[in-house]
């Protein structure tokens, strides 16, 4: 079904090319349905593959750019935690050196002071210069281990970050992954499989839920396909594709308001659903609906 969509879209500029008075909508849905044959050809399955296989060597450049890249800033961040280790040993030490030289300097002062105006208590003197001087000193000593502290806890949480982003990276590209092998799956319990493995990766993935749902249509599961495609809209309200799953999941069960209300949001969300939804066969019992008709003919605007 998708294959003959992919064609009837490649092939359709061709065919209004060759023949301007074809541009009316209604003409075009005629030729469509009169074609005897579908019009895609093995041709436009080897440009989808082709275009799969580009789409995985990019895939594999981002992830050796971004192994590369995280490499670099781990060498970057601990260069700077080195330079920046040395840097407050150095002003620690020197203040400490400064701090002690002037001591000595007042002490020296205050001595001569005291013994020019004959003060005799010179121990107790000394004692309590001692033991300003081992306060102060332990002070500073306090404070820059407290300074330490916190740079340690701002470069290990840099470090849980980068780690975390290591991880998202790799659940990405292992997604990615994922999706191209349920692109080249023929069958809809193998897309199942590799959707469910998405979102057991992300579980708060619309797109997988919406693809799940399509695939569960494919089984003949229209349940099935509601249930997955309101999960994605609590997610996503303006899901397009879930509301499109929707649509068709209504008509399966023969309810065709509903199949109308969900299909006219999608169009409005994306125009593309109008020209899927012409040729849709899961939309089949809503093609002879005079509501079903104007939802799928494009409003042309009139020449000014």
């Amino acid at each position: 079904m998708r294959g003959l969509m992919v064609g009837l879209w490649l092939l359709l500029p061709l065919m209004v090319a060759a023949n301007p008075a074809t541009s009316d909508g209604e003409a075009i849905d005629t030729r469509i349905e009169q074609l005897a044959a579908p019009l895609y050809s093995p041709f436009v399955e080897r440009y989808v593959l082709d275009e799969l296989r580009a789409l995985r060597s990019e895939v594999q450049s981002q992830q050796a750019d971004y192994r590369e890249r995280i490499a670099q800033l781990e060498t970057r961040t601990s260069e700077r935690l080195s330079d920046r280790q040395l840097r407050l040993s150095d002003t620690v030490v020197g203040y400490a050196s400064n701090t002690i030289t002037y001591f000595f300097y007042v002490i020296a002062g205050i001595s001569s002071v005291l013994i020019i105006l004959g003060w005799t208590s010179l121990r107790d003197f000394k004692e309590r210069m001692q033991n300003l001087a081992e306060r102060e000193v332990g002070r500073l000593i306090t404070e820059y281990e407290q300074r330490l502290g916190r740079v340690e806890e701002q470069l290990s949480a840099k470090t849980r970050q980068i780690q975390r982003n290591q991880e998202n990276l790799a659940i990405t590209n292992e997604i990615h992954a994922l999706w191209l092998r349920a692109s080249q799956e023929s069958s809809a319990q193998a897309k199942i499989a590799v959707y469910d493995r998405i979102l057991k990766l992300r579980p708060e993935s619309p797109e997988a839920l919406s693809y799940k749902a399509d695939a569960a249509l494919e089984l003949g599961e229209p349940q099935w396909a509601i249930s997955l495609c309101l999960q994605a809209l609590q997610l996503d309200a303006d899901n397009g594709h879930a509301h499109y799953q929707l649509a068709c999941a209504h008509a399966a069960l023969g309810q065709t308001s509903e199949a109308l209300a969900y299909l006219g949001r999608a169009i409005d969300l994306a125009d593309s659903y109008r020209l899927d939804a012409a040729s849709d066969e899961s939309l089949l019992t809503l093609r002879e609906l005079p509501a079903f008709v104007e939802l799928v003919t494009p409003h042309l605007e009139e020449p000014a």
